[in-house]
């Protein structure tokens, strides 16, 4: 258990952030979890409607052997910008579950969840990693619903990819382009597969409760789980691959990061040694990575060093020269996870085990400071941070359904003896529209209260 002078610290600043909620989100919904999650996904959308819309989200539930661990399926509701009251958004409940999320399905996982990913093509069907060698692929629509009790026999997943050595535990990634999939483990190596020709299109039912982009379907041979190897293995890191990412607009190239504290970028049409190796991209180990889906040559890495490096690879050279052009430093502690915005080319999130969640816009790095709520005296860069998860946040995901809409996930085990805590929100759009803009809301709001005061 921490000390009580760390606790108390961190409990001071969890109650100012929660004063200022109704101020700084458009939206937010707390989630108490009886068991940590090791990873949160969004899935496809289920229904839109006048408010709000219904979406599938992924989580896992990494318990301690009492009962099975799960895979969970569950219903979200998000409520649309500038629906929620103010009021409504500040009363939450920290130890009670969030009635905008509900249990759809469970099933039982071979081993903990570390990481889950969805397939860009068809978004049911996700990967998740464990600590095994292996990669499970899920159909999470057609996999049977499980209660999870002592005892219970794990379910079966769909496919089983094999050709790592060693366990691989958190470097997952599939391809936005093709049915591909990547792994990265202690053996090492960088692990490429194929999953195209074990998946059809099915036409699907209008008419039938299925999430948009289900009409597919894993083709299994004699009713059992294909086990499928590699269209490739990567050799170039010295210690254990952390995370690998897919170039946006390619299936053949991606990237990786390791604990030997290098970047390295693969060509799977140029063999299977790295193309360029960054040796030294920071000075401790690198847990994340990521490359922007607008323009490709620029990729995210996270550091136990605190600090999230933006790389152009223009500047990448083979002899692993190479600097980054931007040092984003708002952590205190290592950063656990990095993401470009689905919407905004320039805008990221990195998540730490220092409890926040800072979004950066790279385009203010170096501008003069704006007025106004913008995190006055911040590092270059940051314009909001996310402090409502008390202990170290270890996965987010932006919604790319609902634009600035995000999940988060934190492991509460350290700080309170307890499970975790899921996080779905959205800041209010004053603080990143075009202050020129928010200005004139702001006058015009005025102008309308003034209004309503002389006619009262």
């Amino acid at each position: 258990m921490r000390g009580k002078n760390q606790q108390s610290a961190v409990d001071e600043k969890y109650a100012q952030w929660k004063s200022l909620v109704p101020v700084l989100y458009d939206w937010l919904a707390n989630h108490n979890l009886v068991w940590p999650s090791l990873s949160c996904r969004w899935g496809p959308q289920l229904e839109q409607a006048t408010y709000k819309n219904r979406q599938r989200l992924y989580l896992s539930e990494q318990t301690d052997g009492s009962v099975p661990n799960t895979l969970v399926i569950a219903n979200c509701e998000i409520v649309k910008p500038r629906v929620a009251a103010a009021e409504h958004i500040s009363q939450f409940n920290e130890e009670a579950r969030s009635p905008f999320v509900k249990k759809y399905k469970t099933i039982i996982h071979p081993g903990e969840v570390n990481r889950i990913r969805e397939l860009a093509q068809h978004n049911h069907i996700v990967a998740t990693h464990t600590d095994s060698p292996d990669v499970l692929i899920w159909d999470v629509e057609t996999q049977p619903n499980r209660h999870a009790v002592l005892g219970a026999t794990p379910s079966r997943p769909d496919m089983v990819l094999t050709g790592h050595k060693e366990n691989a535990e958190f470097a997952l990634a599939m391809c936005p382009k093709e049915p591909y999939v990547l792994s990265g483990g202690k053996d090492k190596s960088v692990v490429l597969w194929s999953i195209q020709d074990h998946i059809t299109s099915t036409a699907s039912d209008p008419s039938s409760n299925k999430p948009q982009g289900s009409g597919a379907t894993i083709v299994k041979q004699n009713g059992e789980s294909p086990s499928i190897g590699p269209r490739g293995i990567f050799q170039g890191h010295e210690d254990t691959v952390e995370d690998v990412q897919f170039c946006p607009k390619s299936s053949q190239e991606f990237c990786s990061v390791g604990d030997d504290s290098c970047l390295i970028l693969w060509d799977g049409r140029t063999g299977t040694d790295p193309v360029i190796k960054v040796e030294k991209a920071h000075n401790a180990d690198l847990h994340c990575v990521d490359w922007n889906p607008f323009d490709e040559n620029y990729i995210l890495t996270g550091s136990a060093d605190s600090s999230v490096h933006m790389f152009d690879r223009r500047n990448l050279t083979s002899d692993g020269v190479g600097s980054p052009v931007n040092k984003f430093e708002g952590h205190k502690a290592a950063v656990l996870c990095v993401q470009w915005s689905p919407d905004n080319p320039t805008v990221f999130g990195s998540a730490a085990e220092d409890g926040v969640l800072n979004i950066w816009d790279y385009e203010k790095v170096g501008k003069k400071k704006e007025s106004g709520v913008k995190t006055p005296n911040g590092p270059p860069g940051l314009f909001f941070q996310h402090a409502g998860h008390r202990d170290k946040v270890v996965d987010f995901h932006w919604n790319a359904y609902d634009a600035w809409t995000i999940v988060s996930v934190s492991d509460d085990c350290d700080s309170s003896g307890g499970g975790g805590t899921l996080q779905i929100w959205r800041m209010s759009d004053l603080i990143y529209r075009p202050e020129e803009e928010v200005l004139a809301e702001l006058e015009e709001f005025k102008s309308h209260v003034v209004t309503c005061a002389s006619k009262s």
